[in-house]
């Protein structure tokens, strides 16, 4: 099969389409002919070294969509020809084929494209956790989402707005903001403006913000906590810096500050959000949006254009 191989932590360059040999499904796991594969901003990172040790040469990405193509020992509920999104693969997402563990993949509708089954994964799961599983976030509530033109973005807007709260979107793009307002934000804010802060608070007419989905925290949590309702809640995905804040702000509104990473759910937790995704796109409720599509061997294109911006849905690779 032909997969991205990282040899050498650095520049998207360091990625080349060789040869490798097929996966084979030992057991308890399965072997997904993919279809499309996710790009997500922690690919990228791992790819730079920014990550700690890692065995080379590896197939970066986790985020995946197509068919199983065979099944190991013991594996129940799938067989060969099952359209599937994974959430995690062994040997990597950025190739022809990925060898994943059974409780990897999750069934895919077939009203979904596999291009939206790659956009799952990573940015689906952790909006999830960081909306309902950190932040605690109830029918009622309102919530501003930094960047919901991205990929976690978008998905924090449409499982807010499938969860009953009124959402309050922000992109750095008349485009974006299109999008955002298109997924279901009730109010849409441009974040280059420096007013923005004082128009989400305006949006609530004063209360405050009741939940915070924040990407970009070094730019941002200072300012994040003077809009907080009164035990209001910031669930941080994204910082790319260090960022100075006035306690005096969250101990006056006893606010909470939640640090969020999939990879630190439980079982129990990953199960329950995968399951609750895949009940939304089943009902229609969640609906991926693809930026662009690129082929496999332009790996290196899409780490430039998934760090470098502007967000506007998401990079899939195709085979």
């Amino acid at each position: 099969m032909k997969a991205i191989l990282v040899r050498e932590f650095g520049e998207p360059e360091v990625m080349r389409l060789e040869e490798a040999p097929d996966p084979k499904p030992a057991a308890g796991q399965v072997l997904v002919r993919v279809e499309a594969a996710g790009v997500n901003p922690v690919d990228a990172y791992i790819r730079a070294g920014r990550y700690g040790p890692r065995e080379r040469p590896y197939t970066p990405g986790s985020d995946a969509a197509g068919r199983i193509e065979a099944v190991g020992e013991g594996v129940e509920g799938w067989k060969e020809g099952d359209r599937v999104y994974t959430a995690g693969a062994i040997s990597g997402a950025y190739a022809e084929k990925a060898l994943c563990e059974s409780r990897q993949v999750y069934p895919l509708p077939e009203g979904v494209s596999f291009a939206q089954g790659a956009a799952l994964g990573v940015p689906y799961g952790t909006a999830y956790r960081a909306l309902f599983q950190r932040a605690r976030a109830l029918a009622g509530d309102v919530v501003l989402v930094h960047g919901a033109s991205g990929g976690v973005g978008t998905a924090a807007v449409q499982l807010a707005r499938a969860g009953g709260m009124t959402v309050i979107g922000t992109a750095g793009s008349e485009e974006g903001r299109r999008l955002a307002s298109e997924q279901g934000a009730h109010h849409v804010l441009d974040h280059h403006d420096e007013g923005h802060f004082q128009a989400a608070l305006d949006a609530t007419g004063g209360r405050g913000v009741d939940v915070i989905i924040e990407l970009l925290a070094n730019e941002n949590l200072g300012k994040d906590l003077t809009i907080l309702s009164q035990h209001g809640r910031v669930a941080v995905i994204g910082s790319r810096g260090e960022v100075t804040i006035d306690p005096r702000e969250a101990l006056a509104r006893e606010a909470e500050v939640y640090g969020v990473m999939l990879r630190a759910a439980t079982e129990r937790e990953r199960e329950g959000a995968y399951r609750a995704i895949t009940a939304g796109l089943e009902n229609g409720a969640l609906k991926p949006i693809v930026g662009r599509e690129l082929p496999l061997e332009e790996a290196p294109q899409a780490h430039r254009e998934v760090m470098e911006g502007p967000a506007y849905g998401k990079r899939v690779l195709i085979p």
